[in-house]
């Protein structure tokens, strides 16, 4: 089993990008959970999103503690939130961000990869709303999921132009991914 934390703030998307990984993981053959968490619930306050995949049936209900992939959609978070808390040691951290990994204020062994999502959501969907894009991102980066089946999970989440924008999004993320 393969469980992933996702953060962000409030608006960004994170639990819609929880929901649409675990529907693309089921795509992919594989059972899934996608759950939220809150603490306070506003625009703008950090959240958290949690996704298990796995080949089994899950019977696990807790809260993810120690995720084998933790996905950033807001890098000022690194600054309020210890989004490496719990993170294996062979995981990996995907932040939303210009910086380069060796930039970031971050105290892990794991993997850091970085990449600008909000860029290529504001260049392709033209708003800075970039939780697909960080799916593109963590298909590319983690070989988890297949980036085909995230963007068939975005377009019957989101039918017509606003979804083809998004699932042009993922493929540009995942792509940038997999060529670095």
């Amino acid at each position: 089993m393969k469980e992933i934390r996702i953060h962000g703030r409030g608006g960004q998307g994170s639990v819609t990008a929880a929901e649409l990984l675990a529907i693309a993981a089921f795509e992919d053959g594989m059972y899934s959970q996608a759950f939220p968490s809150f603490g306070v619930e506003r625009r703008g306050a950090p959240v958290m999103a949690f996704v298990r995949l796995s080949d089994k049936k899950i019977r696990l209900r807790s809260q993810v503690y120690d995720p084998d992939y933790v996905i950033v959609q807001d890098a000022t978070l690194i600054e309020a939130v210890d989004v490496a808390r719990g993170l294996k040691a062979d995981g990996m951290i995907i932040v939303n961000t210009e910086h380069n990994p060796e930039d970031l204020p971050l105290e892990t062994e794991a993997a850091v990869r970085t990449i600008d999502a909000t860029g290529i959501a504001l260049d392709i969907i033209g708003k800075p709303i970039m939780n697909t894009v960080m799916l593109g991102a963590f298909a590319g980066a983690s070989g988890e999921i297949t980036a085909e089946s995230i963007k068939n999970a975005v377009r019957d989440r989101f039918p017509g132009k606003v979804g083809e924008k998004n699932a042009d999004a993922v493929q540009s993320a995942y792509d940038l991914v997999v060529g670095s």
